[in-house]
């Protein structure tokens, strides 16, 4: 007997295609869980979740996708690092080498790189080291350093050099020893007690200088005003020589900064250095200046 249902037989695939699947199987295959992305320093993060989504694809902007699918290679290649604020690609293990080569190895006491401890270490260039500078005379000075105090000794030569008298009258020291000896006494202040005791003392023997063919001066830093009113109130007998810059003093190495030192000097004729006393005392001075020439003239 025929069976009366029909038959019906379906038609082999064609060649090349696919089998379709069952109405049983949902057509949805599931989705397999996209690899994470790197986030990029900088940029926004982009993960594959919110791209499999309606929502998060539509507002992702055509660049973002590119620079994701770029960022998606590299990490798969794994050899390309991208530095922050630099497009340029460096390769991942020499990239690493050559940003330490960059930087030499910090100093064990300091903690700094190695070239700036050594930077800190050198010693001063040729422009820190004090000049020298070389007189007309050859001497050789240093030219930071303060002028040297001179000193005049036993057998030196009275200094050339002008002062003004008590009237304000040029004086050349040269000329007071031309023609005979002189003792200069040096004092602090005009009409001070001490000064005014040293100067007395020389007025009261003047005539025994004299007598030896002598003259006596005194010297200081006062004004020729200042010393003529004293040598009129004391009445001094001899000539008053004004140094207010204290440079004779100084070349007599009387001067201490701002200061005369009590001394006297006695030279013979001719300018020559027989005896000096500093310091000394306003009541020794006169003393002590006569008996010097005393000794010579026997």
């Amino acid at each position: 007997m025929v069976d009366p249902t029909p038959t019906t037989t379906a038609p082999p695939p064609a060649p090349g295609q696919a089998p379709r699947r069952s109405s049983r199987i949902s057509g949805k295959p599931k989705s397999e869980a996209a690899p994470r992305r790197r986030q990029k320093k900088g940029g926004k993060a982009t993960s594959a979740t919110a791209a499999s989504t309606g929502g998060g694809g539509s507002r992702t902007s055509k660049q973002g996708k590119k620079r994701a699918a770029d960022a998606m290679d590299a990490d798969a290649e794994g050899d390309v690092d991208v530095k922050e604020g630099n497009e340029d690609a460096v390769g991942g293990e020499e990239g690493v080498d050559a940003k330490k080569a960059k930087l030499p190895p910090p100093d064990e006491e300091t903690g700094k790189p190695a070239e700036a401890s050594a930077e800190e270490n050198q010693s001063p260039g040729p422009a820190a080291q004090p000049t020298q500078a070389e007189g007309g005379d050859g001497d050789v000075t240093m030219a930071d350093s303060a002028p040297v105090k001179t000193t005049i000794d036993i057998g030196d030569t009275l200094p050339s050099l002008t002062v003004k008298n008590e009237k304000g009258e040029d004086v050349e020291t040269s000329t007071l020893v031309a023609e005979k000896g002189v003792v200069l006494f040096l004092v602090p202040k005009a009409d001070t007690p001490g000064c005014t005791q040293q100067a007395c003392g020389f007025r009261d023997i003047w005539q025994e200088f004299t007598a030896l063919d002598y003259d006596v001066y005194c010297l200081s830093a006062d004004t020729p005003t200042a010393q003529s009113k004293w040598q009129t109130k004391k009445n001094l007998p001899y000539e008053l020589l004004s140094d207010q810059k204290r440079v004779l003093i100084g070349a007599l190495g009387a001067a201490e900064g701002n200061k005369t030192k009590r001394s006297h000097f006695v030279f013979e004729q001719g300018g020559k250095l027989i005896d000096k006393k500093m310091p000394v005392k306003p009541v020794d001075s006169p003393r002590l200046a006569l008996e010097a020439i005393k000794r010579v003239k026997e």
